[in-house]
Parts: structure tokens; sequence; C-alpha cells
């Protein structure tokens, strides 16, 4: 039993000599998380180089149109609140190595009078032995609630990449549906000033007149409505980026990337997302971090202050007297129960939490592959099918106009009713690449998905003009 003793206190000694911050603060494992799931470095900006080097590539980047991997690179190195995340991974291994420190010695000095002459002394420096016992413990405590933080940040830098790349997505689409409906809007202009030409010549109708103006009117609303919604994507875009504005502003390219030509096949989604997702992870290590703790409490349950030390007492003029000090807290009120039944429910909270988020995690993967199949096959319908065919149809509607069978009112619908169709095909392109953004977060447990179904069109159909 002594030799146990000696053991555990030699133990605390060495842990308490070495306890250190860490030159990296636990970032090169949150680095390596990201890296190895969205192939970008991230960045904690703790010093003023830190802060110039991040500048500057920030500004390297808005030079050129700004690609889905530069904006996620920008906001995983310049998002101030991702910064904040990342301090959080300081406070952790602060708590660590306070954790592994020895306990500060304690000095206690008493001297009485009587009269004019010292009547006692005494004086005594001794140390929290409880403390210095369960040193090695609370340190494995305490390491294992930073890696639990660690994941927690990693999954955070996760979900601000994958909101990032979303933004991105819908900024692009939203620009490209602007150019369309721009067209849309152009050619109900020239339909709108032609009918009231023939109108005023008598050659054209009152309610054929008035159909025309209200599809210019609805067109001119809808250009509007998508510009609107191209500057929200935008100013999301920038603020995830972390960009203040002073930067100037950022291009994007004209269009999203092409479909793949055929969907991904990942093998058991399900398994996958179990093993690679942060937020099992997490939970997995906050259960094992309280079952430890519960250990602990279990283990102290009746004691929490035991003091020993060196002493000496002296009385009037005879010499130090010299022996130990000892104090114990006597659990004459508090048995520690109380303590011990938090303790245990604590954990039996995190045993459900992680339950649930396991739950959550393969429903989630599920839904996810789901709704990334079913775009991938709607986008390229459109791609394939209805955009070709609406092209072919336009194609015969110029040669039949030119052959005057219809009139040029009949022709302007069609064209309408071509940009129409790409509009339509752009909105089933951008909801492909969320989904499969949405995907990729789902398998990593980066955050909730954001959509579980496509987002309507800024750009719809206007009811007004489509026959003549």
């Amino acid at each position: 039993m002594g030799n146990t003793r000696l053991a555990v206190l030699a133990a605390a000694i060495a842990l308490g000599g070495c306890a250190t911050l860490s030159k990296d603060g636990g970032m090169d494992e949150v680095n390596r998380l990201t890296q190895e799931r969205t192939g970008q470095p991230v960045r904690w900006q703790r010093t003023d180089e830190d802060r110039d080097a991040t500048g500057k590539l920030v500004r390297e980047k808005l030079r050129r149109p700004l690609t889905a991997d530069d904006a996620v690179q920008i906001a995983l190195m310049n998002n101030p609140g991702l910064q904040s995340t990342y301090a959080e991974l300081g406070i952790a291994e602060a708590d660590v190595v306070a954790a592994g420190r020895l306990p500060n010695p304690r000095i206690s000095s008493l001297r009485t009078k009587r009269g004019e002459d010292v009547s006692k002394v005494e004086q005594s420096i001794s140390l929290e032995v409880l403390s210095l016992l369960t040193l090695p413990m609370r340190y494995r405590l305490e390491q294992s609630r930073f890696e639990r933080v660690r994941a927690e940040v990693a999954r955070e830098t996760l979900g601000v990449a994958a909101e990032t790349r979303r933004a991105w997505i819908d900024a692009v689409a939203a620009e490209e549906t602007v150019r369309y409906a721009r067209t849309v809007q152009e050619s109900a202009e020239a339909g709108a000033e032609l009918a009231r030409r023939m109108a005023r010549a008598g050659n054209f109708s009152r309610l054929q007149h008035m159909r025309e103006q209200a599809f210019y009117a609805d067109a001119t609303a809808q250009l509007a409505r998508a510009q609107h919604q191209a500057v929200g994507a935008r100013e999301r875009l920038g603020r995830l980026m972390g960009l203040t504005g002073d930067e100037g502003p950022f291009s994007l390219p004209e269009r999203l990337p092409d479909l793949p030509e055929g969907a991904a096949l990942p093998q058991d989604v399900e398994a996958s997302a179990l093993r690679n997702r942060l937020d099992i992870q997490a939970a997995q290590k906050e259960s094992a971090s309280l079952a430890s703790s519960l250990g602990l409490v279990r283990a102290t349950r009746f004691v929490n202050a035991v003091e020993l030390g060196r002493a000496r007492t002296k009385e009037g003029d005879d010499p130090f007297a010299y022996g130990w000090s000892f104090s114990l807290e006597i659990p004459l009120f508090d048995f520690g129960t109380a303590r011990v039944a938090q303790a245990e429910a604590l954990y039996m909270q995190s045993a459900s939490r992680l339950a649930e988020t396991v739950v959550n995690a393969r429903s989630q993967v599920r839904e996810a592959y789901a709704a990334y199949r079913t775009s991938h096959a709607l986008a390229r319908h459109y791609r394939d099918e209805i955009v070709p065919l609406r092209k072919r149809i336009s194609e015969e509607n110029v040669l039949r106009y030119n052959g005057m069978l219809i009139s040029v009112f009949e022709l302007l619908a069609d064209a309408r009713e071509q940009v129409l169709a790409v509009s339509a095909a752009i909105d089933a392109t951008r909801d492909y690449w969320l989904a499969e953004a949405d995907l990729q977060s789902a398998l990593t447990g980066a955050g909730a998905m954001s959509r579980a179904a496509p987002r309507a069109s800024a750009m719809t159909a206007p009811r007004a003009g489509a026959g003549h």
C-alpha cells in the first residue's frame, strides 16, 4: 500500500513538473482534421504576423474570380467567429496545464502577546495532500476534456467551411439568375414597346396591349427580386469570409461548375459517418470525460480537504519546538451523496446524448444521400432533356416566323419560355451542388443540413403574355 502511494506521489510530482502550454495550442490536430475533410488549412491569428499574413492572402485571393475553395480558405483563416472558437482551445489547454500543476504550499503563522512580551509563536507550511494524490486523475480528466473541445472546434471549423461553400454556390447561381432575368426583362420591354406602337396604329387590341404591358411589369419585378437576392447572397458570403467591405468588391465565376456525369456511389455511407463524424467523436469524448469525473467524485466523496505540513511553535523565550501539522475536513453534514448523484446524472445524460447523436447522424446521412441522388438526376434531366428541347422548339419557331406562319409576339413568348427553362436549369444545378455540400456535411458531422428540399427560384414564370 505504501509503495502504491509513493508511486502516485511520484507520478503527481512528475506531472506537476512537465505541465506546460504547447506552441500550437492544439491547432495542429484541428488543422489535420480540417485538411483531411476540406483540403484547406486553418490559421489561428494569435500574433500581428498571423494577421498580416492572413490579410495578404485575402487580398491575393480577391484579385481574381473567387472559386469555392478560395472562399473556404479565406473563411477558415479570417472568419471572426471562427477565430473566437479557436480561442476555446487555448482556454481548454490552460485548464489542462492548471490541472497538472502541483498545488501551492500554504504558510500559516500565529503570534500572540501578553502585554509587551511575546507569549506564543506558531508557524507552519503545509501542502494539500488530497490534491496531490488526485493530481494524475484530474490531469487525465482535463486532458480528456481538452480532446473533446478539440473535436468540437474541428466540427465548428468544418461547419463554417460547409456554410461558406453553400454561400458561394448561392451567390454564383444568384448572379447567373440575374443575367437571365435581365434577358427576360429586355425581351418583355421590346414586346411591350412593339405592342404599344401597334395599338396606336390600330393593329392590336387593347386587351393584347395590356397583357404585354403586364408581362413587362412582372418581368421588371422579377429582375428586381433576383438582384436583391444576389446582393443578399454576396453579403452572406462576405460575412462568412470575414470581409469588412474595405477590401473592395470581389468577383465570382459566371456560372457554376458542370455536373459530373454520374452521381457518386459511396459504400456504406452510414458506417462512414459513424467513423468520421466529429460530433459523434466529441460526444464519445464527453461521455468518457464524465465517466472519469464520476470516478474522481466517488473517490473523494467523504474527504474534500486534507493538509499535511511542517510546523514549529515557540512560547516566550523558549527555543522553537518542531513537529507536524495536519488538518482534515470532517464529513459531518455533507457525505458527498449529492455530488455523486449529480455526477451520475451528468454521465447518464451524456450517454443518452451520445445515443441521440448516433441516431440523428444515421438519419441525416440517409436523407442527405437521397437528396443528393435526386438532385443529380433532376439537374441532368434539365441539362439533357428540357433545355435542348426548348432550344429546338425555339429554332423551329424562328423558321416559322421567317415563313410568316407565326407573329412576332409568339416568337417573343417562345424566347421567354426558353430563358425560363434555362433559369430553372440553373436552379437545378445549384440544388445539386448544395445537396453535394450537405452530403459532405452529413458525413463529417459539420452541422445539420440546411435544406431538406430544393428551394423556389427567385425567377418564376410570369402568367401574362403566354400566348396570342
